[in-house]
């Protein structure tokens, strides 16, 4: 049996995503290398000693930029083959690894500082294809952003540590929940009603959720899928040892402390399956259990799953996806950033859209109007524009205080103090109190202890999916009959009939 701890917080010998053999890194702006007519660098994450370029923009001139780049740095450069899993889809990136050169003792190897020599050196022009390879975080709650412990603005940051008001402000009521934000309750009820097949008038609609995957659950058993390929290679991660939903303390396993991402996807799977219960779910896995997300993951990812849409609707596949749930977000450095990678991601979410997939994605927690990807592609002009979500408080008429805002955010749902599934963990953190009077044992409750299978929880990670199951819920009476299948033109008239018909159902509800 695990030790179990008797305080709420963290121990200070547990791990940390700084500590990630890829080397995540927070971009300061204060202190990172500028070059001349280029607006200075927001703050981001990235995976340190790499880059990535677009494959459909790799040439021996853009290779040879980046080299002599290097070799002004004192580093060399290794150019990896592309993922196997993409080299024959539309969309696939080149990872770029920088090491010190041979004979040469100089500062660590850095992507941002390459990019900076490289525009430097040959030109914005030249380089444009080439970007950091960024870390996405599960936007779950406010302690899962990886900018949140050297974010640059982390000393005056209202939600920070070092706030003055930190330990009375509002915000932590969030997290006064529980362990991370999560909170063991327990349910009474019935799961929410689902129909059979042939209740339905067509097939059931079908929710896609890339997240840390799903565990198992009453409710959710036999709806969720996963495991779907793509010409029988994985979408996402599978190795069983790393599985946020399967045990749930994978990162320093004898610290008794569940991870701050597992149960992230079992959670919005629940959500789904509350909202549209006669849903379909297919879930891969894609975000550590306690993140982050790297880009260039994600794209492999994005790029098959968008492969899959495209073949069911020439008809030459067999996995129908409807809607899409991106719980996860980063921030571009610069302006001139979106330059280089919203192409191939904008590409993806076009090839998804015009197949009629409506994709969803949360709006990020940190309190900002800062544009957060890819819900920021709600601005895209895609044929079924991205939905990208905010969350409400449970009242439904106020702004969760951590939810990001601007005009960039198209909806906004329950996302604070949700209830939703949760895997049967069992963490190692102790009640506050126990005793015994006769043969009962007594105790306060046991924060970490979710064996019941359900938790309170709050992020704009789960408004999203709420959205989601909404959407879905709308598709049902305009569903492709069994055995049909719409023409990508009919799927995309569909889907965005179902956005608009979920924002008209909530307006009249509010």
């Amino acid at each position: 049996m695990k030790e179990r701890y008797t305080n709420r917080r963290r121990p200070s010998s547990a791990r940390h995503w700084r500590d990630k053999p890829w080397q995540v890194r927070v971009l300061d702006p204060a202190n990172a290398p500028e070059v001349k007519n280029r607006a200075p660098a927001a703050a981001t994450a990235y995976v340190g000693p790499r880059v990535i370029l677009r494959r459909d923009a790799d040439t021996p001139e853009l290779r040879e930029a980046l080299i002599a780049a290097a070799k002004e740095l004192g580093w060399a450069l290794k150019f990896e083959r592309e993922d196997s899993r993409t080299r024959k889809l539309q969309f696939g990136v080149i990872v770029v690894h920088i090491t010190v050169a041979e004979g040469k003792a100089v500062r660590p190897p850095d992507g941002f500082l390459l990019l900076q020599q490289a525009r430097a050196m040959s030109g914005e022009e030249a380089v444009r294809p080439v970007g950091l390879d960024h870390v996405l975080h599960a936007t779950q709650g406010i302690q899962a952003d990886p900018l949140h412990d050297s974010h640059p603005l982390h000393d005056s940051h209202p939600l920070h540590d070092s706030h003055p008001l930190h330990d009375s402000h509002p915000a932590m009521s969030y997290l006064d929940l529980g362990f991370d934000g999560r909170l063991p309750v327990a349910y009474v009820g019935p799961p929410p009603p689902r129909r059979r097949d042939d209740e339905l008038p067509g097939r059931r609609p079908v929710v896609a959720i890339l997240d840390t995957g799903c565990g198992k659950h009453p409710w959710l058993n036999g709806i969720v899928k996963t495991g779907i390929k793509l010409d029988n290679k994985q979408i996402g991660h599978t190795t069983p040892s790393t599985d946020p939903e399967v045990g749930g303390d994978i990162t320093g396993p004898w610290d008794g402390v569940i991870d701050p991402l597992s149960g992230h996807g079992t959670f919005i799977a629940g959500l789904v399956r509350q909202t549209c219960p006669d849903a379909d779910i297919v879930s891969w896995r894609i975000v550590p259990s306690d993140g982050p997300i790297v880009e260039s993951d994600l794209i492999v990812a994005l790029s098959q799953i968008a492969e899959l849409a495209k073949r069911y609707r020439e008809g030459h596949g067999k996995q129908p996806i409807d809607v899409l749930n991106l719980s996860m977000g980063y921030y571009h450095e610069s302006p001139e950033d979106a330059l280089t990678f919203d192409p191939i991601l904008i590409g993806i979410l076009t090839t998804l859209a015009d197949n009629g997939v409506v994709v969803v994605a949360s709006a990020g927690n940190d309190a900002t109007s800062r544009q957060c990807f890819p819900a920021a592609f709600s601005t895209a002009p895609c044929s079924v524009p991205v939905v990208s979500v905010g969350a409400l408080n449970p009242s439904g008429k106020t702004d969760a205080l951590f939810s990001n805002v601007g005009d960039w955010v198209t909806d906004y749902a329950l996302g604070a103090a949700l209830f939703s599934t949760l895997p049967p963990f069992q963490g190692g953190l102790e009640p506050m109190a126990r005793t015994e009077v006769g043969s009962r044992k007594r105790e306060s409750l046991d924060p970490d202890n979710f064996e019941g299978g359900f938790a309170v929880w709050s992020g704009t990670s789960f408004a999203a999916p709420v959205v989601a199951g909404r959407i879905a819920e709308q598709m049902i009476k305009a569903m492709e009959p069994k055995g049909d299948k719409d023409s990508a033109k009919v799927a995309v008239r569909k889907a965005t009939a179902a956005v608009k018909a979920m924002r008209v159902a909530k307006a009249k509800s509010s």
